[in-house]
């Protein structure tokens, strides 16, 4: 019995020093959300027959920034990201496949572009940086591996220079 009121009593305190806790301590450091993407360059580019599961990008792509972006920030900082148009590099050209679906064609003339508000802020919620960007690469062809099969290699490239310029960039 006594072993027994030994367990509940720590685990009273376990849950009540838990609910002490700094609220920044449970969320994310980086949070990207869309605003509306439904009005996104790539939404409104793609053809009809083609918009069937063509936002699934999306989901990967918010992944991707929140993974790449909490390894640069130093500790107790939080950056929130709305991406405001993304317009995919490449394009549907009008020819079609041999299974009849739209084809999307990567020329130089096509490059990615990713436009989005930030806000840094420290451990107490100061605002350390904010601002918008406009993040594209004319040359965004040359600087991915040919052998590189991620259907989002150019936007990812878009992300990785601009967050690597770290927190200074941002």
């Amino acid at each position: 019995m006594y072993a027994f009121r030994i367990a509940f009593a720590a685990a009273l305190l376990l849950i009540s020093s838990a609910s002490l806790a700094s609220p920044t301590q449970n969320t994310p450091s980086v949070q990207v959300r869309y605003d509306d993407p439904a009005h996104f360059t790539e939404a409104r580019t793609t053809p009809p027959s083609e918009r069937t599961g063509a936002d699934d990008y999306l989901v990967s792509l918010k992944r991707y920034i929140e993974h790449r972006a909490a390894r640069i920030l130093a500790p107790g900082q939080h950056l929130s990201i709305v991406i405001t148009d993304i317009d995919r590099a490449g394009s549907f050209e009008p020819r079609m496949s041999t299974a009849g679906h739209w084809i999307r064609v990567i020329r130089r003339t096509y490059p990615p572009r990713i436009d989005l508000r930030f806000t840094l802020t420290d451990t107490n919620g100061k605002v350390l940086r904010e601002g918008t960007r406009k993040l594209t690469s004319p040359n965004f062809m040359t600087l991915v591996s040919p052998t590189d099969t991620d259907n989002l290699r150019y936007e990812k490239l878009l992300i990785d220079r601009w967050l690597r310029k770290g927190t200074q960039g941002l």
